[in-house]
């Protein structure tokens, strides 16, 4: 079971506490347990901040703290505090990957059948898109819903997520889209063809959860060649 460490000071020296900090993972490198570390300071109180540090286990954990190089630390921390600090111990009993669901909702409410809700529970209204099959990047929440009706115009389509991973503020998703051509695209007019893509898009995500920029890589020139676009050149 993950298990995080809640550590809990004041200081007005924290700028040496940073560096101290900095000593311990380089003295530690390659023999610590902790898989991630977060620093926040307190709004109301510059002197406030609380370490949050994950580890694989409670376990983890002790054996970390048993590391010699983490109690000479500890002891020099404490000396840069202005009062003791606490420690609160925690097992992770749920663990909700927000950006994640985020970016899954967005795939599938866009394949949704009928019209297409507004998206700004979604995406922020200066969304910036990166489309490489685009001369211009869509820049604002309204042109990337119109990029998206052209997609809807032309298709009944479904995402499916193949595998999906994040890291900070983006969330890079491996999907497959399935289509069948019900209108016209891009002047090919529909064939009742089905056809199929795979593809890569990194979303960035601000702190509210919303999606703010995005990424798009995908098999567009084989999507053409399914739809017989190609047919034409290569005759």
């Amino acid at each position: 079971m993950t298990f995080v460490q809640l550590i809990d000071c004041k200081t007005s020296r924290f700028d040496e506490m940073n560096r101290l900090m900095d000593t311990w993972v380089e003295q530690t490198r390659g023999k610590r347990t902790a898989t991630h570390s977060v620093i926040g300071k307190d709004r109301s109180d510059a002197s406030h901040f609380i370490e949050i540090v994950e580890f694989p286990s409670y376990e983890e954990a002790v054996r970390n703290s048993n590391l010699p190089e983490t109690d000479r630390i500890f002891q020099e921390m404490v000396a840069l505090c202005d009062e003791t600090p606490t420690f609160t111990d925690l097992d992770v009993i749920r663990d909700e990957q927000l950006y994640e669901a985020t970016i899954r909702r967005f795939f599938d409410t866009v394949a949704t059948a009928g019209d297409l809700p507004p998206l700004n529970d979604l995406m922020v209204e200066h969304y910036h898109d990166h489309d490489p099959a685009n001369e211009q990047d869509n820049l604002g929440l309204d042109a990337m819903r119109r990029e998206i009706e052209m997609w809807r115009g032309g298709f009944d389509f479904s995402f499916t997520v193949d595998d999906q991973l994040a890291q900070g503020d983006r969330v890079c998703t491996r999907w497959t889209w399935n289509g069948t051509h019900t209108g016209d695209f891009m002047g090919i007019p529909p064939s009742g063809m089905t056809v199929t893509m795979t593809g890569t898009t990194v979303f960035r995500c601000q702190e509210d959860g919303k999606i703010a920029e995005g990424w798009w890589q995908y098999d567009r020139l084989g999507l053409m060649a399914q739809l017989g676009a190609l047919d034409a050149l290569e005759s």
